[in-house]
């Protein structure tokens, strides 16, 4: 399988750490693709429309696009213990996927917008994403003993990637600072051996 793959993108971290997590890693090569806005990368659009990665080229040349997508056929390739559960505990996972991929798609487009030109940044903007993303980190805040308590999920790499990027590239937020077990819970995933061995920051590696 060949994933196409920028160290800098969380969404293709989040796929590394499951490949990891998995054992899948020694089946997949890593093919380096510069994705940059505004410009598109051909053969990244040539693989998925929406010119996004990742993406996973299966050997039979069928292409997998989404993290989320991908990291569920990676789950499929393994016989440990399941990072997308069954029963009950999917929907937490799911849940919890859901929170930590919505919470990053808009620190992406937060970093797109302070990267405008002065003159073209919306202020308006920018204080919508910083009250979104405070809310955001208290209502994990209020669940961080349920993710300390439940199994590792899909959801806790998605949270954790989340988080990696936030420290990567929005460090002034201070999100730690009244958010204890968040912070702890965090601390506990970062020393995971597949988030240490994938940092968000490659510069750290």
């Amino acid at each position: 399988m060949r994933l196409y793959w920028s160290a800098r993108s969380p969404f293709v971290r989040k796929v590394s750490i499951v490949a990891a997590e998995t054992g899948t890693e020694a089946q997949i090569e890593r093919v380096a693709m510069a994705i940059a806005q505004p410009k598109v990368n051909a053969d990244v659009l040539a693989a998925n429309p929406v010119g996004k990665i990742p993406v996973l080229i299966l050997d039979d040349g069928l292409a997998l696009t989404d993290s989320r997508v991908i990291c569920e056929y990676l789950d499929t390739l393994h016989d440990g213990p399941r990072l997308f559960p069954q029963g009950t505990e999917r929907w937490a996972a799911l849940r919890w996927q859901a929170m930590g991929d919505g919470l990053l798609e808009q620190l992406l487009l937060w970093r797109n917008e302070s990267l405008r030109p002065d003159g073209e940044r919306s202020q308006a903007f920018m204080d919508g994403y910083r009250t979104r993303f405070l809310e955001g980190f208290d209502r994990l805040e209020s669940e961080a003993g349920a993710l300390t308590a439940a199994p590792f999920s899909i959801g806790h790499i998605a949270i954790g990637c989340m988080l990696g990027f936030t420290d990567f590239r929005f460090a002034d937020l201070g999100w730690r600072e009244g958010r204890p077990g968040l912070a702890d819970w965090y601390a506990g995933f970062a020393a995971r051996p597949s988030a240490a061995a994938n940092p968000a920051d490659p510069d750290a590696a």
